[in-house]
């Protein structure tokens, strides 16, 4: 019981102060891979602590996966290694190359106490509510990308409301969260107003819309502008069998789909941009390079990562639209 030391009235908490004792006692090889702690009563009773602050710091403990716990035995040391501050669980839809970028500039920005585990659900509501339900309090933070799956709000209202952040999209149903996202409705008719002058030349625009995996504002957003400006118009599924026709603009925003259309051009015969236009969603160094160039709107996701390393780091409970622009190239 002497491994854990409470001082009073040094300004520091008292379940600090057990978590420290503990690391020491790990340091000092005092504890070792698979000693019990002291149980919670035995602490609670000697300092006269409440459980709750006991329990506090074990859980803390077992968070940053230095110990675990046995139902009705107790705390064991899982691990000598303290240097983990803090567990991030990550929750992407898919993995792609924006996305990766994401990523990427979201670990950079983090400090390198900090362990993030990433999982994807690939817009399986099952796999997206196992996963959550499987990690509810193994991560000091939980990451969530929600996609447009329905009823996320259920599952993630299990978790702490001050431990979640919602990534890249948001919904009204999700906005007691904090995020970081985009505005996909908004985001569609302003880069499709900023390119209307090179729009006027072709006689429709097509988006190609796959509800189950892209976002409604991007639908609303793209119906709103055309009916405004008066732009014929189709809304498909799928790029499929379909024809493609001279004058047609194609707003892809998979890059399946991007390289399936170009595909089908050069097949055809026809020149992109003059023949065909392409506006792709989400921008990537490939796509500076291909064709000569394909239009995008995107968001920066590498300013999406670094200001969600820093949102999680500050612990900031704000929401946060992330920019989002139209990048004129030789597609259109």
């Amino acid at each position: 019981m002497s491994i854990i030391k409470i001082t009073k009235n040094i300004g520091v908490p008292k379940y600090k102060q057990i978590i420290s004792s503990i690391e020491n006692a790990i340091l000092s090889g005092e504890f070792k891979r698979g000693d019990k702690l002291p149980s919670i009563n035995s602490v609670k009773l000697k300092f006269s602590l409440s459980r709750d602050t006991v329990l506090l710091a074990y859980n803390e403990l077992k968070v940053r996966g230095i110990v675990n716990s046995v139902p009705g035995k107790g705390y064991y040391v899982k691990s000598e290694s303290i240097e983990i501050a803090q567990k991030i669980f990550l929750l992407f839809d898919e993995l792609n190359a924006f996305k990766e970028d994401l990523y990427n500039s979201f670990l950079k920005s983090l400090n390198d106490n900090v362990e993030v585990d990433i999982y994807f659900h690939h817009f399986n509501y099952d796999v997206f509510s196992k996963l959550i339900f499987d990690n509810i309090g193994s991560y000091n933070y939980y990451i969530i990308m929600p996609a447009n799956l329905e009823g996320t709000e259920l599952v993630i209202d299990k978790l702490p409301d001050n431990k979640v952040y919602v990534l890249d999209q948001t919904s009204p149903k999700l906005s007691k969260y904090p995020s970081i996202h985009q505005n996909f409705e908004k985001d569609i008719l302003k880069g499709l107003i900023k390119g209307m002058n090179l729009l006027k030349k072709y006689k429709k625009l097509v988006l190609l819309f796959q509800k189950e995996k892209q976002p409604i504002g991007m639908f609303k957003g793209f119906q709103m502008f055309c009916n405004t400006y008066r732009f014929e118009y189709e809304i498909i599924d799928s790029l499929g069998s379909r024809a493609l026709t001279k004058g047609e603009v194609y707003i892809i925003p998979d890059d399946r789909n991007l390289i399936q259309i170009i595909k089908k051009i050069k097949e055809i015969d026809f020149i992109l941009a003059k023949d065909i236009g392409i506006i792709s969603y989400n921008d990537t160094l490939l796509k500076e390079i291909v064709e000569g160039g394909i239009t995008t709107i995107s968001t920066d996701f590498n300013e999406m990562g670094e200001r969600l390393a820093r949102m999680v780091t500050n612990n900031e409970q704000v929401k946060i639209e992330n920019v989002n622009n139209l990048i004129l190239r030789n597609s259109l």
